[in-house]
C-alpha cells in the first residue's frame, strides 16, 4: 500500500471512529450484546445441556465468538448502503483521495470493532469458567482463525452493502441468513441432540466447521458426531480453506461492484 493510499485510508478509518464517539450505541453489538449472549446461554442453558467430555460453558464460547463475528458483516453493510443512498461517496469523489481508500478505511475500522468484540467475549468467557487447554501457539492460531473469519465476514457485508438499495435491506438479508445458520449449527448445542434432518444440516453447515476449528485450536470439546463429514473431522484445514476461498471470490466481486457504483 502506497504512503498516500495508507494516509487516505486512515482518514476514512478515523471518520468511522468519530461516528462511534458521536453515537456510542453503535458499539452495543460488539460490547453489551456479546456479554448478554454469554451470560444468557452460560447460566440459563448451562445446567441442562450435556456436552460429552466437557462442560457447557467451555463448549459455548467458541460458538458465541463465531456468531458475534458473523453478525459483524452488519456494520460495513449498513454503513456503505447508507453512504451510497445519501450520496456521501459521491461527495468523497470530489476530494483528492484514492478511490480505494474508502473501502480500506472501512475494513480497518470494522476489524478494530471485531478486535474489541473478541477481547470482551474472551474476558466474559474467562469469567464464566471457559479455559483454553492447548499451548500458546494453538490458542494464537484460534484467535488468528477468528480474525480471518471476521475479515471474511466484513468483505461479504461490504459486498451486500454495495448491492443493496438500503440499509434496512442489508439488515434484513443478513439477519435472515446468519441467524438460522448460527442456530442450526453446533455453535450452541451438540449436533447429536438435534432431529435427524437438522443434524445433517448442522454437520454440513460451514458455521459448524469454523466453530469446531476454533474449539479444536483452543482445546475445547467439539462433540463431533459419529460419521461426521470430512470438514468436521478436519475442521481447521476446512475452515481456513473456506475463508480463503470466500475471500478469493468476494473481494474481486466487491471491488468490481464498488467501481461500478462509483463510476459515472
Amino acid at each position: 500500500m502506497s504512503q498516500s493510499l495508507s494516509a487516505d485510508a486512515s482518514i476514512f478509518a478515523r471518520r468511522n471512529a468519530a461516528h462511534i464517539r458521536q453515537i456510542p450505541e453503535k458499539l452495543i453489538d460488539v460490547t453489551l450484546q456479546p456479554i448478554m449472549f454469554v451470560l444468557l446461554f452460560a447460566y440459563v442453558f448451562g445446567g441442562v445441556i450435556d456436552v460429552p467430555g466437557s462442560n457447557y460453558r467451555e463448549y459455548l464460547i467458541g460458538g458465541i465468538l463465531v456468531q458475534s463475528l458473523a453478525f459483524g458483516m452488519m456494520g460495513p453493510g449498513t454503513a456503505i448502503a447508507t453512504d451510497l443512498r445519501e450520496g456521501v461517496i459521491e461527495r468523497f469523489r470530489s476530494l483528492p483521495v484514492s478511490r480505494a481508500a474508502y473501502l480500506i478505511g472501512h475494513l480497518v475500522s470494522e476489524v478494530g470493532a471485531s478486535l474489541i468484540a473478541l477481547t470482551i467475549l474472551t474476558g466474559s468467557g474467562l469469567l464464566v469458567g471457559w479455559r483454553p487447554h492447548e499451548d500458546v501457539l494453538h490458542v494464537a492460531g484460534g484467535f488468528g482463525l477468528l480474525i480471518l473469519f471476521s475479515i471474511t465476514m466484513i468483505w461479504i457485508g461490504t459486498l451486500l452493502g454495495l448491492i443493496s438499495r438500503s440499509a434496512d435491506g442489508v439488515q434484513g438479508l443478513i439477519f435472515m441468513t446468519i441467524f438460522p445458520l448460527t442456530f442450526l449449527s453446533n455453535a450452541f448445542v451438540p449436533a447429536e441432540g438435534l432431529p435427524a434432518a437438522l443434524e445433517t444440516f448442522s454437520n454440513y453447515n460451514p458455521v459448524s466447521t469454523v466453530v469446531s476449528a476454533v474449539r479444536t485450536l483452543f482445546g475445547n470439546a467439539t462433540a463431533t458426531p459419529d460419521g461426521a463429514p470430512w470438514t468436521l473431522q478436519h475442521p481447521v484445514v476446512s475452515a481456513v480453506g473456506s475463508c480463503l476461498l470466500l475471500l478469493a471470490i468476494v473481494v474481486p466481486l466487491t471491488l468490481a461492484r464498488y467501481r461500478a457504483r462509483t463510476t459515472d
